[in-house]
């Protein structure tokens, strides 16, 4: 017996037999073990992202010239709607055109608050994204692109100031933009201490780059770095020297984060094809632009060095694509992370979903990761997500994330479980039933908690489908939740475990409540 099998039959609720679960959603690939616990359902653990957008004013804000309380309350709302849908993290682009969404001595504020780059928006939107998203007990990761340093070429329309007007040796003319060259020492810097500036500052749960390094090629365009790869070549081919110059600065990223504060998470989502096996016997079995030689990123040598915590690959393609089929793709970044601590989350297109015109599609994709090490998913963009494609996001409240759940723990960070939750009470109010618990004494911090309604047809806390809250701390003293849905009749036992920062969960105290 489990223990917490235990702990109901001490509470005098029978464990559940065989056959006793309801019949589950079409999400579900439930089971139930000889000890009566339901396996292979929803997952208790999985990340659920998205990313919220900021160039060019893509998710937030919506348009530049928005007063602070207007930008606040749009930001709020997009938290709401995040939470309502059960997501547990967002990835918020903070640093979009070497620019800075919070007062950075490094660069000046991003033109996409105010309209002017360098215009102080009033406020400080890191923190104040901080702080709601963890009221909400969403994640907050920090998104920065590492080397875009303009969406136009012009390097003079850029603030007074500004570094790469200062520093234009660092800066190189591309495809009708301005873009760091990572083949210069001093820029590559400049950007890891601009980084670790938001980090050393601000309460970030991660620090994410998306799949910018090395600009896409455009046919008839050369990116000009031959000086720099004359001076520090050192005899390798250009795609070699390239490659190393991402690493070091993905590498110097790592250690400085691991350094200042080893409880953030860094990872990046890479273009979803590191190479073709027709290119290499260790690619995949895919025909399409291989990241690793076209702008020099070399994903997978990330996750087998350890550099990353996670890897979110942009699989943007659905199943059965010609050149990139999902299906492949996921067994082979599973692959990639077998026998490492770094976890794979799986980048998902969301916006494409009205382009492929099939409401199956993503869910398809959903129900294939779980036969792979996918830990979670996250979608692009907050926008399309909450405009609820072709009913996706309906099929996310009411069955792949109809329960809340848990981040999963990463090992390369260890940590330890909190104390019990003690003092745990039940009462019936007019509007459900109201929890109060303390948070356990002495030990790891419990930063939020995580409630379990048992009903005889689940396990206790092992079972995902009997998460039904995961309520923020609110200080050290008393904690409280209502449930507002408890079953109208009979008994009704409630569960309440404390969670870490590091999402690692104590043993359960529980409680009948009163009929």
């Amino acid at each position: 017996m489990t223990l917490a099998l235990a702990l109901l039959a001490g509470l005098g609720l029978a464990a559940p037999t065989v056959g006793s679960a309801a019949s589950p959603a079409v999400g579900d690939t439930t089971t139930v073990a000889a000890d009566g616990c339901p396996v292979g359902e929803l997952p208790k653990r999985q990340l659920r992202g998205t990313w919220i957008a900021s160039v060019s004013n893509i998710n937030w804000p919506s348009r530049t010239g928005l007063t602070a309380a207007a930008q606040q309350a749009e930001l709020r709302s997009l938290l709401d709607q995040a939470k309502a849908l059960r997501l547990n993290a967002v990835f918020l682009q903070i640093r979009p055109a070497a620019d800075a969404f919070w007062p950075s001595p490094y660069e000046p504020w991003s033109q996409y608050l105010t309209g002017t780059q360098g215009g102080n928006p009033g406020y400080d939107p890191l923190a104040f994204a901080v702080t709601e998203a963890h009221a909400r007990n969403l994640e907050l990761h920090g998104w920065f692109n590492p080397y875009r340093v303009s969406t136009q070429p012009d390097v003079t329309k850029l603030a007074a100031g500004h570094p790469a007007r200062t520093n234009p040796t660092w800066v190189e003319r591309y495809d009708g933009k301005l873009f760091y060259n990572p083949g210069v020492p001093a820029a590559r810097r400049h950007t890891v201490d601009a980084i670790m500036d938001a980090v050393s500052r601000y309460d970030l749960d991660g620090v994410h780059f998306d799949d910018y390094f090395y600009p896409y090629p455009v046919s008839g365009q050369v990116f000009d770095d031959a000086a720099e790869y004359a001076a520090h070549g050192a005899g390798r081919s250009l795609a070699d020297w390239r490659r190393a110059n991402v690493d070091t600065m993905v590498q110097e990223v790592a250690a400085r984060i691991r350094q200042v504060k080893p409880h953030v998470r860094f990872g990046i989502s890479p273009f979803g094809i590191w190479r073709n096996a027709s290119t290499d016997p260790l690619g995949s079995a895919t025909s399409g632009l291989q990241s690793y030689d076209a702008i020099y990123a070399d994903s997978r040598r990330w996750v087998k060095q350890g550099w990353v915590d996670y890897l979110a690959p942009q699989l943007y393609w659905p199943i059965g694509f010609t050149a990139a089929p999902y299906e492949v793709l996921v067994p082979w970044w599973s692959d990639v992370v077998a026998g490492t601590d770094v976890q794979l989350y799986v980048g998902q297109a969301t916006y494409r979903i009205p382009t492929w015109g099939d409401p199956e599609e993503m869910p398809r994709h959903l129900v294939l990761n779980r036969d792979h090490r996918v830990s979670g998913d996250i979608h692009y963009s907050v926008k399309e997500l909450l405009a609820n494609p072709l009913g996706f996001a309906d099929r996310l409240r009411t069955d792949f994330y109809r329960n809340p759940a848990l981040v999963p723990v990463n090992a390369r960070l260890g940590g330890t479980a909190p104390y019990a939750p003690t003092g745990l009470t039940a009462r019936r109010t007019a509007t459900g039933i109201e929890l109060s618990w303390t948070a356990g004494t002495g030990g790891t911090a419990a930063t939020y908690f995580a409630v379990y309604r048992a009903d005889g047809a689940g396990c206790g806390i092992e079972a995902g489908r009997n998460l039904i809250a995961v309520p923020r701390a609110v200080g050290t003293g008393t904690q409280r939740f209502t449930d507002p849905a408890p079953p109208p009749v009979g008994e009704v036992t409630y569960l309440v475990t404390a969670v870490s920062r590091l999402h690692h969960e104590s043993t359960p105290t529980g409680v009948n409540a009163p009929h």
